[in-house]
């Protein structure tokens, strides 16, 4: 019997890719491939390419089993915000209490978000983080909003439910809704949020509204795809890839063409390692697919899936959680232009970014062109008689030779000086790229490989490669990535580990995803665990999140009768609708970004709002007001990342909740501790809970309740509201407190602790304060109608126990309220010279720079533990200049990172380098940012920096037995870092420019 054949095509910007492959065949398995321009019309291009491709291989259209198709359609429709492929969505929340502050779109850039973002609902619904129901749906209230959204014209409906990933219990709460929009809006086209991603309320919301937004079009585009191999007389199914290097059957890609968006470099990454299989061990490789414009780098794992993103990944300044490849593009292709910046004896040169592109024929030197490209440098560079030897020759020579000559140059160093800086472009994106110091395999793929001459000896060599293999048909290693891919199922849910062991979990959760496997297609034989992960949830007793993904090949028996729809079909009415010869209707490319760096921004020249404090006298600052600015709540959050020293979670949905409250035009109003009288009652308030349940349930009135609850109690009103820790997510709450409607009341620049600690008690009032209650009345509420009121209490410490307590009964987070009079300043916001700010060298210091290269972590009593591991390494390119960092670094982490201890490279001697309540930060070398201690992970390039605790924590032995090395079980005696310095207050600094 005739062996199966399978088609790949990968439909690229430039050019279209195809081939023919029979996956059996161990020593031939390419039996044709071809490669052409992509036409306007992307289906008859697709004809058209198999066409040739049938017609080269002479084969029988009966063993075609398979057309699996990569595209870039779905997700440029997005970047290029075109109206005529997107439309606008609907947004059902299943949240109950919960959310309403941060409404969907809320960090979309503008012009998006007004035209997809269309309407939004807040239902019951919704679960906790066990599984308990936060509220039951109602029948009721969706078929209220089904006719509300129909008679507003919009089709397209997003059904998003908190924790509604985690539902394995059978819930079913999106299901059920999905069931009922059905009942009473048949007409209406329905997402239901986690069948697109996974745990993370914000960002899941936003890639199923994507996913909504271009589901007419996927529908139309799929069909006509589909419509091409009927034409051609292929009776065999039609997959898509997705972003994972697995398949979706064409009917399931019209359902989420948001899982294709990325498809394109996992196609490279898989074909080239299944064209490499028989030549290498099964271990982790890097693969660079260098194109006419860019190079795309990735890791191909062991498992011969490509390592995925972090758990955040951002399209068109959208923020999204599901899954997409770890690839970092660099401007280095076939058409790059190259530039000579300096010539006579110190020849050098510049390549790109900019590029020719699929005009390289017109432009480059070697097809007579003007433009000296990085494809005429590799004709030149290279024998007549090598790969690169396109177009013609002697143009390219004469060319260069011109350009060298008009600059004093000689031409053979020039080439030299060319091929040195290609190599150290690759070279430092492999650096970038590696997940430990060793060296690694490296595959070299794409149509612009031949950019790069090899050595003498054949062979091309990069510093940290340990090979480079260049195999044959790596031009179209994208169409033969397309052709092999196979099927996964994916569970991302949380469980108690009560009565069970971690294994015995990790087993139940992988059957489940073996099943949806199988479910998808794949062959139940071939189906193996691929990755698997099992993460503590810090503050929840014995809860473990787990994530298992299982691959196996598709079972192609079972689609043996799948029937192709008709060619008329391509002729519906979206093929009207979005007919490809329509001139696409674009949004507003110059409505700034809500999300993202503002690059015209002037830091440098910029000065803060400050004012007179109505009703106050001026006594030097002290009654002066910094009302905040977007860009100074964004340098506030940066900051208090860093100052959250690894822990505290993310400030970033607070500070999105609260730009919006300004858009909306609170007023955010910070004020010196001298402000304060000393009769006046000053709120403080934060968060106490779980991260992940942070990350999944947005904050309801929560907060608000629990301040409410002590001050009606008191029956008085603060005079302002100060922050109780300012490291995490908690330092933008303070400021959210005041500028509410309930509060309007000026934030007090300082906080209790000077950074995050793990529990409430380690703060400044403890240590200066003595054993006995310093914050009564406490209150704490879940905002689902369930508070508690502490009256009296015998310390901070048992105030804190109780709290606790009571916090996985009330949803694993809580908002908190105290109460206290007059305040005191610790630390200020760091903006963006983090050293400088802080002090200055006496102050705070780099303490190691490197790559990430292990993590560790455990739950113990509901915190998080671990260790991190940081090898020496080059982040210069990150913005950090030279320190030379020799060896390792461990930071241990309670939350928090504790003591940073130096490793010799054998490993046997240590030295501590710093420690709490000293505050070490682990920040991204690559954009300076924190990194907290639930985004460790493999690879990342950092920097640590050590900043000298305040005083109030180091100058007395009761601050460190609070908050040093000893108060987490570490037989370590504090030193200090350096010496503390009190920053300046930006209304100290600014006020003067208001007289």
């Amino acid at each position: 019997m005739a062996s199966i054949l399978r088609i790949g095509v990968d439909v690229g910007g430039t050019n279209t890719d195809a081939v023919i492959l029979d996956p059996s065949s161990q020593n031939h398995p390419i039996i044709a491939w071809h490669k052409s321009p992509t036409t306007a019309n992307t289906s008859q291009g697709i004809e058209t390419v198999i066409n040739v491709l049938l017609q080269q291989a002479n084969v029988d259209p009966s063993r075609i089993a398979s057309i699996t198709i990569g595209t870039t359609h779905f997700i440029n429709a997005v970047i290029e915000k075109d109206q005529s492929r997107l439309a606008p969505v609907a947004v059902l929340r299943l949240c109950g209490p919960f959310s309403q502050s941060v409404p969907p779109g809320i960090d979309w850039p503008e012009d998006l978000r007004d035209y997809i973002c269309a309407y939004a609902a807040f239902l019951d619904g919704g679960l906790e983080i066990d599984g308990a129901v936060i509220r039951e749906p109602i029948e009721a209230q969706v078929k209220e909003e089904c006719a509300r959204i129909k008679s507003m014209g919009i089709q397209n409906i997003v059904v998003n439910g908190i924790f509604s990933p985690a539902d394995i219990a059978g819930e079913r709460q999106e299901e059920r809704v999905g069931e009922w929009i059905e009942k009473y809006y048949p007409e209406a086209n329905v997402v239901l949020s986690k069948e697109v991603a996974n745990l993370g309320f914000i960002e899941r919301e936003n890639a199923a509204v994507l996913n909504a937004a271009i589901l007419s079009f996927a529908r139309h585009t799929i069909s006509s795809f589909q419509s091409a191999i009927y034409r051609l007389k292929l009776t065999c199914p039609v997959f898509l890839t997705q972003n994972d290097g697995t398949i979706l059957q064409a009917t399931d890609a019209a359902r989420l063409p948001i899982r294709t968006f990325n498809s394109g470099a996992t196609n490279s990454m898989c074909g080239a390692a299944f064209l490499c299989k028989s030549n290498i061990k099964k271990e982790s490789m890097l693969v660079i697919d260098i194109g006419g414009t860019s190079t795309d780098v990735g890791m191909l794992l062991a498992s011969g899936l490509p390592r995925q993103a972090a758990a955040v990944s951002e399209i068109a300044g959208v923020r999204l959680n599901f899954s997409c490849p770890d690839v970092k593009s660099i401007g280095l292709g076939g058409g790059s232009i190259v530039r000579i910046a300096d010539a006579n004896d110190n020849a050098q040169l510049t390549i790109g970014p900019d590029s020719v592109g699929h005009l390289i024929t017109q432009h480059a030197l070697v097809f007579g062109g003007d433009l000296p490209t990085t494809t005429d440098y590799a004709v030149v560079s290279q024998p007549p008689d090598s790969r690169a030897d396109i177009g013609t020759r002697q143009l390219a020579e004469d060319g260069l030779l011109k350009l060298a000559d008009s600059k004093g140059c000689n031409l053979v160093k020039l080439l030299s000086v060319y091929q040195a800086t290609v190599k150290l472009k690759l070279e430092e994106i492999i650096d970038c790229m590696k997940t430990s110091i060793e060296d690694v395999p490296v595959l070299m793929v794409g149509g612009g490989a031949m950019i790069i001459s090899p050595d003498e000896d054949g062979t091309v060599s990069l510093k940290g490669a340990s090979s480079v293999i260049m195999p044959e048909y790596a031009g179209v290693a994208n169409a033969i990535g397309a052709a092999i891919a196979r099927v996964s199922g994916v569970v991302d849910t949380v469980l108690s580990t009560e009565g069970k062991t971690t294994q015995a979990i990790l087993q139940e959760v992988s059957d489940i995803a073996i099943e949806r496997a199988v479910t998808a297609g794949a062959v139940r034989d071939t189906v193996e665990v691929a990755e698997m992960d099992a993460i503590p949830v810090p503050y929840v007793a014995s809860k473990i999140r787990v994530i298992v993904k299982a691959i196996g090949d598709f079972d192609f028996s079972r689609v043996s009768d799948t029937i192709p729809l008709s060619a008329s079909h391509a002729e519906s009415e979206f093929a009207v609708k979005f007919s490809e010869k329509t001139v696409p209707g674009k949004l507003s490319a110059t409505t700034p970004s809500a999300a993202g760096p503002n690059t015209s921004f002037d830091i440098a020249s910029y000065i803060p709002t400050i004012v007179p404090s109505p009703g106050k006298p001026i006594t030097g600052s002290t009654h002066y007001e910094w009302h905040l600015s977007e860009k100074d709540l964004e340098w506030i959050s940066l900051g208090c990342y860093i100052l959250g020293t690894g822990g505290g979670g993310t400030p970033y949905p607070h500070f999105v909740r609260l730009r919006d409250m300004m858009r909306r035009g609170a007023i955010v109003r910070v004020v010196e501790p001298g402000w304060v009288g000393d009769e006046d009652n000053i709120a403080c308030g934060g968060a106490m809970g779980s991260p992940t349940v942070s990350m999944e349930k947005p904050p309801g009135n929560e907060m608000m309740e629990a301040q409410d609850i002590v001050y009606k109690y008191l029956g008085v009103k603060p005079a302002a509201v100060m922050d109780f820790e300012i490291g995490g997510g908690n330092g933008i709450q303070g400021l959210i407190l005041g500028a509410s409607t309930n509060m309007n009341i000026p934030t007090v620049d300082g906080d209790w602790m000077g950074r995050a600690y793990p529990v409430g008690w380690q703060i400044t009032p403890v240590v200066w304060g003595g054993d006995h209650t310093v914050f009564l009345p406490t209150s704490i509420s879940d905002g689902n109608g369930n508070h508690m009121l502490m009256l009296a209490a015998t310390s901070e410490n048992q105030i804190e126990r109780a709290f606790r307590a009571a916090l996985s009964e009330m949803g694993s987070h809580v908002g908190c309220a105290k109460v206290l009079c007059r305040a005191r300043n610790d630390i200020d916001h760091i903006a963006e010279a983090i050293i400088d700010e802080v002090g200055g060298k006496d102050a705070a210091k780099v303490l190691f720079k490197g790559k990430i290269i292990g993590v560790e972590r455990k739950t113990v009593k509901g915190h998080s533990y671990g260790e991190v591991l940081i090898s020496a390494a080059d982040v210069s390119g990150g913005g950090l200049n030279s320190t030379s960092s020799v060896g390792k670094l461990k930071i241990p982490f309670k939350n928090e990172n504790l003591v940073a201890i130096a490793l010799s490279d054998s490993g046997n001697d240590e030295r501590v380098v710093a420690s709490v309540p000293d505050l070490i930060c682990v920040c991204d070398a690559l954009t300076g940012e924190a990194i907290g201690t639930p985004e460790y992970r493999y690879g990342l390039l950092v920097f640590v920096i050590g900043i000298q605790g305040s005083d109030k924590w180091t100058s007395s032995e009761r601050g460190l037995e609070i908050g040093g090395p000893r108060a987490f079980g570490m037989d370590i005696d504090y030193k200090s870092l350096g010496i503390f310095r009190k920053p300046r207050s930006v209304i100290e600094e600014y006020a003067e420019y208001q007289s």
